[in-house]
């Protein structure tokens, strides 16, 4: 198997099979992470049919709905690269050869991550907010933010690259 693509060549060509291998990977990847994100927009979605929903006032309405709109944006951006695929090849029979598609891909998914990141961390205070104080709700917000901080980011980002070297 040939290596990775320099990030830095992002219209490069590279072999069918390299750039093929490169997309499953980033799909196999978004298939594993896209069931959390749409059980976390379905309970999202049937909230505000919740009779206790009303109860809900000032900043938590905008916390739910920063929840709400950043986990349909996350769903969207992450299953973007799959249904590019399935555009792409019935109607045309256009195969992924550039790594320039590779790249926009991915950078869907890290854009849907991030946006997965906030409707998270937007649940946790809005649920810690109903069950402790304000206070206790910022408390456990920040600690799940630099939780999946360090998770998500900076061990691939900080810590892989530093074994790398």
């Amino acid at each position: 198997m040939t290596s990775a693509p320099d990030p830095n060549i992002g219209d490069r060509d590279g072999t069918d099979e390299e750039v093929d291998d490169q997309f499953r990977a980033l799909l196999e990847g978004l298939r594993t992470t896209i069931p959390g994100v749409i059980v976390l927009f379905s309970f999202l979605l049937i909230l505000p049919f919740q009779s206790s929903f009303g109860e809900l006032q000032g900043f938590n309405t905008v916390v739910f709905y920063t929840a709400f709109a950043t986990s349909a944006l996350a769903a969207i951006l992450m299953i973007a690269p799959a249904v590019h695929q399935r555009v792409r090849a019935p109607r045309a029979g256009i195969k992924r050869r550039t790594w320039s598609h590779v790249m926009f891909a991915t950078k869907l998914g890290i854009a849907g991550t991030a946006a997965h990141v906030v409707s998270i961390t937007a649940v946790v205070y809005l649920v810690s907010s109903v069950v402790f104080t304000d206070w206790m709700a910022v408390i456990a917000t920040v600690v799940i933010a630099l939780t999946v901080a360090w998770a998500w980011f900076y061990i691939p980002l900080v810590t892989f690259q530093k074994s790398e070297d």
